[in-house]
């Protein structure tokens, strides 16, 4: 049995009335999947931490990381959607943003609550950087559409980031 792979629909890309240039499609494609790859990955850490965290906070954690999975969930789909729209592929599967993701795996053993929490602020803050930096690829690029998806993830992982923080700084 063979498995699909990242290589394996990286190039494709379909028709489009767009009228970005198709370069410029291809960048902002390979862009939105490495970001996808990172969403999906964030996401499945966050659920883990809300399957898995302990301790006297444990309710107010448990929601609290579930309502930040199902925000990068909305920006996942968000970013899937604009590469498809873009002409390009969604590389989305759970094997392709593992092999691709840069964020980095959520620390083995770490259940405590404030353990959690900062093992997941880390993370947020990582993925924040890259969003960011991606806000400045698009617009090199000449990709407004994308730029403006980034800066609505960039927000929502500050905003989330600073939930996370404020348990850590009381």
């Amino acid at each position: 049995m063979s498995t699909a792979t990242k290589k394996g629909d990286s190039g494709t890309t379909f028709s489009t009335r767009n009228d970005l240039a198709a370069e410029t499609r291809t960048k902002s494609i390979s862009l939105l999947n490495q970001h996808l790859a990172d969403t999906f990955d964030l996401m499945s850490q966050t659920k883990f931490a809300h399957w898995n965290v302990k301790g006297p906070d444990f309710i107010a954690l448990h929601k609290l990381f579930d309502e930040l999975a199902e925000g990068l969930e909305e920006h996942i789909d968000e970013i899937a959607e604009r590469a498809t729209a873009l002409g390009g592929v969604a590389l989305g599967t759970t094997r392709q943003a593992a092999s691709s993701s840069r964020v980095p795996e959520f620390p083995s053993g770490t259940h405590k609550g404030l353990d959690v929490v900062a093992a997941l602020a880390e993370r947020f803050a990582a993925l924040g950087k890259t969003t960011r930096e991606a806000i400045d690829t698009a617009d090199e690029l000449g990709d407004k559409g994308t730029s403006d998806l980034f800066t609505q993830v960039s927000r929502d992982l500050d905003q989330s980031l600073y939930f996370l923080e404020s348990h850590l700084q009381g």
